[in-house]
């Protein structure tokens, strides 16, 4: 099983997911002529809907930051042919980004990342050091205490029993007992106290919901990220078989065509 991709490309690839991080953009109500940041762009999925949001004034600029090298490649072949003057790719971590951008900024956004993120309070204090007075910070995140929706616990139940059962049976391995990051939720108020307590104020705020087919939670369960949140301590790619094995039974049991999914949006504004 070498040379598979363990990377989150896939999964950007799906309609809900452009139209969950359009509606974010919209929400953000950024505007042609400002430069805005792109946090974990990976393949630039979203730094794509920023392009066309901005284009049209000679001063935009988006800015993609990614830890890595490989995706932000990717980004600039996809990208640049067709924004060169208005995209810039820097490889840089989120938690440093006074190391990766020397200038001011008119926005930031992080898309579906921010639960993965170790240490949200010096974030926070980076992108408050980055953005102008009266900028914004937008996220989303599907990980949150609210996310898993009324009437799907059994799937989710059923779901990760099976894998493990799978990994466990066919292929002798146990999941540890860490608790990686991803699977460390705050809800929606804790992320408010968390804004407020760094410097922000919470503009606007609300839930969307994504209505998930079993080819999105398969190529979710291809994410590198996602599996060692899942299943804790198994390789990557006897988890991921596993997840998926289980995902299409349970899917056939369950008589599913889509399992719905929040989707926590927030824009933030600094305010010192």
């Amino acid at each position: 099983m070498t040379g598979m991709d363990f990377s989150f490309r896939q999964f950007t690839q799906h309609p809900f997911y452009t139209d969950l991080n359009s509606r974010l953009v919209d929400l953000s109500q950024i505007r042609p002529g400002q430069i805005v940041l792109d946090l974990a762009c990976g393949t630039g999925a979203v730094t794509r809907l920023l392009l066309e949001k901005l284009k049209g004034a000679q001063e935009s600029l988006v800015i993609g930051i990614d830890a890595s090298a490989t995706a932000l490649r990717q980004a600039r072949e996809d990208l640049q042919s067709s924004y060169a003057n208005m995209a810039q790719f820097v490889q840089g971590r989120v938690e440093n980004l006074s190391l990766a951008v020397r200038r001011s900024v008119d926005a930031v956004f992080l898309c579906n990342a921010i639960h993965m993120v170790p240490d949200k309070d010096t974030l926070l204090g980076e992108v408050r050091g980055v953005l102008r007075q009266d900028g914004t910070f937008s996220f989303n995140s599907a990980f949150y205490q609210g996310s898993m929706m009324p009437g799907t616990e059994q799937f989710y139940r059923r779901w990760m029993m099976r894998a493990i059962r799978i990994v466990r049976d066919r292929d002798g391995l146990t999941t540890s007992r860490e608790k990686v990051e991803s699977r460390k939720m705050l809800s929606p108020d804790q992320y408010k106290e968390l804004l407020e307590s760094n410097g922000f104020s919470v503009l606007r705020q609300r839930v969307d919901t994504a209505h998930m087919p079993l080819e999105a939670w398969l190529d979710i369960s291809s994410f590198s990220d996602f599996i060692n949140g899942a299943l804790p301590g198994i390789p990557l790619a006897e988890a991921s078989a596993a997840l998926k094995d289980a995902l299409i039974q349970v899917f056939d049991e369950l008589k599913l065509k889509t399992v719905p999914r929040g989707w926590l949006e927030v824009v933030a504004t600094r305010t010192a």
